[in-house]
């Protein structure tokens, strides 16, 4: 049943998550046979386990300009997340003041929420109808107690790539930390935590072929931040407990193979698909929306508005069709209001209520995307339809 699903389906919901690559699945397997010792015991076995952390270590520091004594493994993009808001916040006292980004995954957003439920001042910085945050507005924002700036990398609903470098200098000239979610960025556009300045960036496995449930976050070099995790030396006693050695090997795996020409000539080929997907679209279902199309954006990544249709309508019928794509973020799949990230872009709500993503991999072919071209007009006159009727 897996591998009828697996080779009938087109899968364009990769910013959700990816398949996990079958070299990456051989290297955990691997490590399931050969490398099952606690890496905090002192034996042969625990040896060799905490000598594969730290070559996956290296490998993920690599894949963002890091050093692997700056990368701390974690159990995905929101642990690592919430590490960076409460871990400033905890090693910094006298500063309850954090200014985060209106289109911030749901990781940091309501981590940020909960935070002002403890007494800490959140503070929202707003976007343009494009996705991009106003860099004017932003030292106006920063106060002498303000302890973090959060902005993402790239958007994973809308792909819209934030300034962040130019976040970092404003940021860093008015005294505060800036703190990055770069989950859906990495392996789609080049990172290099150095020259973007950055203090603390997280990243994730599962959204680069890589296992779920593991993830990292990038802790600047002399950055002090306190633990969420407590329990044992893990980490350099950044985060307690016995690592998950089969999954942390897997993301070193699936960093490794970023690295590759061939690699990189695939995720370059998603934004010629991109660009034929939305084409089409513009030019052939009428009242269709591109979201952040005059921003710069990941190349697999396309947000797209259909007026006057239900989305969850439509992403029943696509799935039907054997086309799986989502109405944004997926862990909003289900939520009837508008994307707060479309909301705080000033979409219209007709407009809103239609929104699909489809994002891309290294693995989409073209013959996917001319499938979909085929069957996409007919399924949303059809969703338009059923929107009708509902009223």
């Amino acid at each position: 049943m897996i591998d009828e699903l697996s080779q009938s389906a087109i899968y364009l919901d990769n910013n959700a998550t990816t398949r996990v690559d079958p070299l990456v699945v051989e290297r955990i397997l691997q490590c399931f046979r050969e490398e099952f010792g606690n890496p905090s015991s002192t034996h042969r076995a625990g040896s060799r386990a905490a000598a594969a952390i730290e070559a996956a270590r290296e490998q993920v520091a690599r894949s963002v300009g890091a050093t692997p004594d700056t990368i701390v493994f974690t159990s995905g993009g929101t642990e690592a997340d919430n590490l960076a808001l409460t871990g400033v916040l905890e090693a910094n006292p006298a500063r309850r003041h954090v200014v985060v980004c209106a289109v911030e995954h749901h990781a940091v957003s309501e981590h940020a929420h909960y935070l002002a439920t403890r007494g800490f001042e959140v503070t929202t910085w707003g976007v343009d109808r494009g996705g991009r945050p106003d860099l004017e507005a932003l030292p106006r924002l920063i106060r002498p107690d303000t302890a973090l700036v959060v902005a993402m990398l790239a958007n994973n609903e809308t792909g819209v790539v934030l300034p962040l470098r130019e976040i970092v200098e404003i940021s860093h000239a008015a005294g505060a930390l800036v703190m990055s979610d770069a989950v859906n960025a990495l392996g789609k556009i080049a990172i290099d935590v150095v020259a973007l300045g950055i203090d603390l960036m997280a990243i994730s496995a599962h959204k680069v072929h890589g296992p779920k449930g593991v993830g990292a976050l990038y802790i600047r070099k002399g950055l002090k931040i306190a633990p969420l995790l407590h329990g044992g030396p893990q980490e350099r006693r950044r985060r307690g407990g016995t690592q998950n050695v089969p999954g942390i090997v897997g993301f070193g795996a699936a960093c490794a193979l970023l690295g590759k020409p061939e690699t990189q000539e695939a995720i370059a080929a998603t934004g010629r698909l991109r660009e034929r997907l939305e084409s089409f679209i513009r030019a052939n279902i009428a009242d269709s929306h591109v979201i952040g199309l005059e921003s710069p954006r990941l190349p697999n990544t396309c947000c797209v508005c259909f007026a006057d249709c239900d989305a969850e309508a439509l992403l029943m019928l696509l799935s039907e069709a054997g086309i799986y794509a989502s109405s944004g973020s997926a862990c909003s799949s289900g939520a009837i209001e508008a994307s707060p990230i479309l909301r705080a872009m000033g979409v219209e709500p007709r407009v809103a209520r239609g929104q699909i993503r489809f994002s891309l991999s290294r693995e989409t072919t073209a013959a996917e995307i001319e499938a979909v071209l085929a069957k996409l007009p007919e399924l949303v006159a059809r969703a338009r339809k059923m929107t009708a009727a509902m009223g």
